[in-house]
């Protein structure tokens, strides 16, 4: 992977390329990958492991709302909610299954240069969702503007998304180092992937407000303010944490077989199975040992 990372680098903004209205296709799949606006969907008492029931539990809310409130109606939808988790956990699996391809093609004494360079090519894909869901202006209705109440003043321009997360990092010449000091130990290896990726998201949402104070505040016109440089540090370090704790985890997983015991999802036979999604929920993450393979 060492040897990927210009490409890497170089293709961690291509999902954005992929939102252009001229591409209305690849538009309306992509857009909700990069969101994840939690308080649109706070009537949830938990989230789906599939993105199906995702989208079909937010249809039958906006058939709710239709009813009462049509203007939050035009809203219940994945382009207005986002289905960020989503991606960067299904970017996961891809991960797992080309890492053990990968492995198992070395065991055989063939040739995985092509194959490396496809892995690398999903490790910036599913990169660049992590990279957003760091951002707290990316987890939030409040993404381009403060929305609705606004008992504190905090500002209505679009404008503060890019003030944010473009202009300051270039106003503070953000540099490797500045992240590499920070990254920590690596962790994330136990538990339930999908579950770490919606409490990673719900940690960047805490400074949602911190964003707009900032902002209000005039801190985000100084390079030299602590504040704002430490929330830029903080966030693009833990990007870079989330995802190297991911990716290294995906080939630890990728060295184990994978598991006989889950039932095949699409079969209406298999415990679990919803019609409606034609599927059975994502199993929980298998653990991983201390002898997993490395």
């Amino acid at each position: 992977m060492k040897r990927q990372v210009n490409l890497i680098v170089r293709s961690a903004s291509l999902p954005d390329t992929w939102r252009a209205s001229s591409e209305p296709f690849s538009k309306m799949d992509e857009d909700p990958n990069h969101g994840w606006f939690r308080e649109q969907f706070a009537f949830m008492t938990s989230i789906p492991r599939s993105r199906d029931a995702f989208v079909l539990a937010l249809y039958r809310e906006h058939e709710r709302l239709n009813t009462t409130d049509r203007d939050a109606a035009q809203r219940m939808n994945i382009r207005w909610t986002g289905t960020l988790p989503y991606a960067v956990v299904e970017g996961y699996g891809h991960l797992v299954a080309e890492m053990r391809l990968i492995r198992a093609m070395r065991s055989q004494g063939k040739d995985t240069n092509a194959l490396e360079t496809d892995t690398a090519f999903i490790v910036a894909w599913m990169g660049h969702y992590v990279a957003d869901g760091s951002q707290p202006l990316h987890v939030t209705i409040h993404h381009d503007g403060w929305v609705g109440l606004d008992p504190k003043g905090y500002t209505r321009e679009t404008a503060i998304h890019g003030r944010f997360e473009s202009r300051y990092v270039d106003m503070i010449a953000l540099q490797e180092t500045d992240i590499s000091r920070r990254l920590g130990p690596v962790s994330h290896q136990d538990g339930d992937v999908f579950n770490q990726v919606l409490a990673y998201l719900d940690r960047s949402h805490q400074d949602v407000e911190t964003v707009y104070t900032l902002d209000k505040s005039g801190a985000l016109n100084d390079p030299h303010n602590p504040e704002a440089r430490q929330l830029v540090y903080g966030r693009t370090a833990a990007a870079a944490a989330m995802l190297r704790d991911l990716v290294y985890r995906a080939w630890r997983e990728s060295g184990l077989p994978p598991a006989p015991e889950i039932p095949d999802p699409a079969n209406p036979s298999s415990p679990g199975y919803d019609s409606e999604t034609g599927s059975v929920p994502a199993a929980f993450s298998r653990p991983l040992t201390s002898s997993s393979p490395r």
